[in-house]
Parts: structure tokens; sequence; C-alpha cells
């Protein structure tokens, strides 16, 4: 395997570490911010990635998504995964700052990862593109600098959407218990067990053009044009 491929590998899992882990503890961040310790307790605020470590989220999932498409034929595939999720007790938030505070605990992590990709983008559109010519410490840079644009992006496009377990439905949830319709909450509520079976195939079908990389190809498109 030829130093750039390895750089590439290693800015990208670089990359995916920084934006899973930093996503992780920003949920747990904002409810301590709210007065639950529960994350701060388990040693869960932590930016060692060792105690975010999920053996399908964060080994298993990402390994697939890149190397799969290369033993396949075709160039490697784009890096997703998740840490394990940060124990967070939310009656505690809610007690605190009602339903809204829930949501911001929800959103916590969305929001860290589209900051991320737009600083990113913003440092990436000031460098220059890698000549053969440059040291391998700036092609690794620029590379971990792209790779967090597109990374922070997927990232924060996929747990917006609705699947159960992901943000996007526990946002749904507190945002429909505010409003008194239980049902939905209900519903997301009685199908978290689902939710990596939707995950999976949403990523093993055409589904995923629709629900993720249009949506991941137009914010790129905003970001760097």
């Amino acid at each position: 395997m030829e130093s750039i491929d390895l750089l590439k590998i290693a800015a990208a899992v670089f990359a995916l570490t920084l934006a899973i882990v930093g996503h992780e503890i920003m949920h747990g961040w904002v409810a301590y911010m709210y007065g639950d310790t529960t994350a701060k307790n388990a040693g869960r605020l932590s930016i060692n990635p060792i105690s975010h470590i999920d053996l399908v989220g964060t080994i298993i999932v990402p390994a697939a998504m890149y190397f799969v498409p290369i033993l396949l034929g075709s160039e490697s595939g784009f890096l997703f995964g998740w840490a394990k999720p940060v124990p967070i007790n939310m009656r505690t938030v809610i007690d605190r700052a009602g339903f809204n505070g829930a949501m911001q605990v929800d959103l916590a992590g969305i929001v860290y990862n589209f900051t991320l990709a737009a600083v990113a983008s913003i440092a990436l559109l000031n460098l220059s593109r890698p000549t053969d010519t440059d040291s391998l410490f700036y092609i690794f840079t620029y590379l971990f600098v792209l790779q967090s644009v597109i990374i922070n992006v997927v990232l924060g496009v996929f747990n917006l959407l609705p699947i159960p377990q992901f943000d996007g439905a526990h946002f749904l949830m507190h945002l429909s218990l505010k409003y008194k319709i239980n049902s939905i909450a209900e519903f997301f509520y009685k199908n978290e067990r689902y939710g990596i079976i939707i995950v999976l195939i949403v990523l093993m079908t055409p589904l995923k053009d629709y629900l993720l990389i249009m949506p991941v190809q137009m914010i790129l498109k905003l970001l760097l044009s």
C-alpha cells in the first residue's frame, strides 16, 4: 500500500474519531449544563476516544463502509459510524429546562458536526491542493481537513433522520411531548429496538441516495462553493 493511501486512511480515521467522539461529548455536556451529571460521573465527558468506542458503530461499520467497495473493485467508500451513546438522565434535564432543554440535548451533537464541518470548510478553502513536492505532513493536514468536512456533514445529515435511537427521532419525541402529541413519542419509543435494522436498510439500499447522499452533496456544494 502506498504512503498516500495510508495517509488517506489515517486522515479519515482521525476525522471520524473527532467527529463521533465530539458528537457524543456535546450531548453529555449540554445535559450537564442542565444539571444532569450522569455522563460526567460515567467518565463520558472525556476526550479519550477509548471510553466512547462502540464495537459495531466505531469499528465494524466504518471499516465495512470504507473497504468493502475497494474489495468489490471500486473506489473507497465514505466513512460513517457512531460512538457509544453517552448516558443521560433526560428526566433531570426536563425537570430543569423542560422539553426545550431536552431538544437542545438532542440536537447538540448535530450542531457540533455541522459547526465543525463549516470551520473545516473555511480552512479547506484557504489550503492549496497538495502536489508531489509537498511534505507528507501537509498532505495529511489537507486530507484530514477535507475528510472533516465530508464526515461531519454525513453524520449531521444522518442524525437528523427520524430513525429510532438517533437524534432526529429523539428530537421529534420531545417535540411531540411538548405539544402533548403522545402518539408520536410512543411510536418512536416502541420501535427503538429496530433502529439499527433501519440504519442498515438505508445504507444497503438505494434509500441512501435520497436520504443521505443527495442532502450531503447539496450541503457540501454550499460549504465549498
